[in-house]
């Protein structure tokens, strides 16, 4: 049989036979790509089995995560041998989306590879993340509607003590190397296995799918598999808990280290300048980042100042002393946070035509943060729904102290978390097609918390924040992103102190003293993502200036936001050139 080629060749004229090979050779190149995405997709799921599980591939639910050094070896050997495929692709001649697709992934491997210096998977385990939180966590989003599903899953629970082997292991070895977190953090990891490891199986996080077996199941199906994996969870899952918290008691936190900044680690300033790089997808130094945060607190501060007179107040002290003290602005259940953030995206949720021209179809309900990680939880936080729509997004909110938490912010809070902050991008994203799945479920730290900061700020366009103490709350809370922008460059580059971040925190806002305490262990735990917030709105703020200015009458909100959301989650330096090429779009 000839080749496609061939038979253009006895046909064409000698003229077109160039023209002829060019075609075939661009459509071998895309197939290349497109292949090749596909295949490193399916490396994802394959290694990754609890995140398949979450995005609803079933394929890999009886596994959980390799973390034994033999894997993290093979991984980075297979991510260099990515990028090595990748970078060989040519993609000159591709359509644009295509090429945009050989960049983001090749850009993402090569930090990847730029990252394996670090050897982060040392300090597996944080205050707010890590395996032991993690897995209690995904089982709350895991799909659990078949015999089978629960079958996989009580294979699940058995790994859990080989999962948490192989995670002290590499705890050792940061120990060897001088990779720890910092020492008053580790307790509460400690506390937290704890907690998990106390709780009656019946009683445990693991045990929550039992309280939802479809009406399907039958009576034998049911006491079988309760029965199996309330052992699982007796027999596997806690001991592994007790070991772990043993472990951290009185081997791993006695090692911890005693400065709280990331400069403290060895390569420490470079390992901040890679986490800045990574997270803000900037080239943004420390320096500049710590100045654009003062400059941001002393705006806000004036605004709030303004805010604060039209409440009866001539300074900021006086009102913030009233507020603490104002019983009508706390809460006094934990329901009635939970009802007030409902009651705010459903309001939001009506007035989104005003603003996007395309919806996400998945829904999004309010859920409380699970108790056995209330104490270090944000105040809110959002856990995306499945791919399908068959499990809507969370919007996961901390009702614990909840006596000591005010009502100020949770307007703004539930905007940027619900809509049309987190749910709406991610959602989005999820479902748009034509685009390849690393993109659809990609995520950049500063364009998505820039969204949802951005977001923030929709609400008062569209008739939001018309009591003076809940658009207070929001200006607090553009506060907290901009002291953050300050903090977090201070303790990982000027070697801040914890209390100077707490004092910075007193100085220049009301946020809530459990909050303030939570915040400031999470920058020193997490370096670089807090500044993902406000240089995130930032640019989005410039990029929407820049396209009313230049398309002056024709600028539509609608269509800007569509732009924006259109091609999933984008590094800024891409979504400003996506943006650039649509505001010259019309005039061509």
């Amino acid at each position: 049989m000839k080749t496609l080629l061939a038979l253009l060749c006895s046909v064409l004229p000698v003229t077109s036979l160039a023209e002829a090979n060019n075609a075939v050779d661009l459509d071998t190149r895309r197939k290349a790509l497109d292949s090749l995405l596909q295949e490193q997709w399916e490396y994802v799921l394959r290694t990754a089995p609890e995140y398949a599980s979450i995005l609803g591939d079933k394929r890999y639910n009886d596994r959980l995560a390799d973390y034994s050094q033999a894997f993290i070896d093979a991984d980075i050997r297979a991510t260099a041998d990515f990028l090595r495929r990748f970078e060989a692709i040519d993609a000159t001649g591709f359509p644009v989306q295509e090429q945009l697709n050989k960049r983001l992934m090749v850009r993402r491997l090569r930090l990847d590879m730029e990252s394996v210096r670090f050897k982060d998977w040392e300090m597996p385990l944080l205050q707010n993340s890590g395996v032991h939180l993690d897995l209690p966590q995904a089982v709350r989003v895991w799909s659990f509607e078949t015999v089978k599903d629960y079958e996989d899953y009580l294979a699940r629970l058995k790994q859990v003590p080989r999962v948490f082997a192989e995670t002290m292991v590499q705890m050792r070895n940061g120990i060897r190397d001088g990779l720890m977190p910092p020492r008053f953090l580790l307790g509460k990891i400690a506390r937290q296995c704890k907690d998990i490891a106390d709780a009656k199986p019946d009683q445990s996080p693991f045990a929550e799918p039992l309280t939802k077996f479809p009406a399907s199941f039958s009576a034998p199906d049911k006491k079988r598999l309760r029965d199996t994996i309330l052992e699982a969870i007796q027999k596997d899952v806690n001991p592994a808990y007790r070991k772990l918290e043993s472990f951290v008691r009185k081997e791993y936190e006695p090692k911890g280290r005693t400065e709280v900044g990331v400069w403290s680690l060895p390569d420490g300033e470079a390992r901040y300048a890679y986490d800045v790089k990574l997270l803000t997808t900037s080239d943004l130094t420390p320096d500049r980042i710590h100045e654009i945060g003062l400059g941001e607190v002393k705006r806000i501060e004036g605004e709030m100042l303004e805010t604060a007179r039209k409440l009866g107040f001539q300074d900021l002290k006086t009102l913030n002393a009233s507020i603490s003290t104002n019983s009508a602005l706390h809460f006094t259940s934990r329901q009635q946070i939970l009802d007030l953030y409902a009651k705010y995206i459903a309001e939001m949720q009506a007035k989104l035509p005003q603003l996007f021209g395309r919806l996400p179809r998945a829904s999004v309900i309010v859920i409380p943060v699970e108790k056995f990680r209330e104490k270090e939880a944000s105040g809110a936080a959002y856990m995306m729904g499945s791919p399908d729509g068959s499990r809507p997004g969370h919007v996961e909110v901390n009702t614990g102290d909840f006596a000591k938490r005010t009502t100020l912010s949770v307007e703004t809070t539930a905007f940027h978390e619900g809509v049309p902050g987190h749910h709406l991008q991610i959602a989005i994203a999820q479902e748009l097609t034509g685009l390849p799945a690393f993109r659809r479920h990609g995520n950049y730290g500063a364009f998505a918390e820039g969204w949802a900061l951005y977001s923030e700020r929709l609400g008062r366009e569209v008739g939001f924040f018309t009591e003076p103490y809940s658009y207070y709350g929001h200006l607090q809370d553009e506060m907290l992103r901009a002291i953050r922008l300050v903090v977090d460059t201070g303790l990982h580059s000027k070697k801040w102190k914890r209390q100077q971040v707490v004092d910075f925190f007193h100085a220049h806002s009301t946020i809530d003293e459990v909050e303030v305490q939570s915040e400031t262990d999470r920058y020193i735990a997490w370096p670089g993502q807090a500044l993902c917030y406000k240089l995130g709105q930032l640019k989005i703020l410039e990029l929407r200036e820049r396209a009313k200015q230049q398309l002056g009458a024709k600028f539509d909100i609608r269509a800007f936001h569509d732009e924006v959301l259109d091609d999933g989650a984008l590094p800024l330096n891409v979504l400003e050139e996506q943006v650039q090429a649509w505001i010259g779009a019309p005039k061509s």
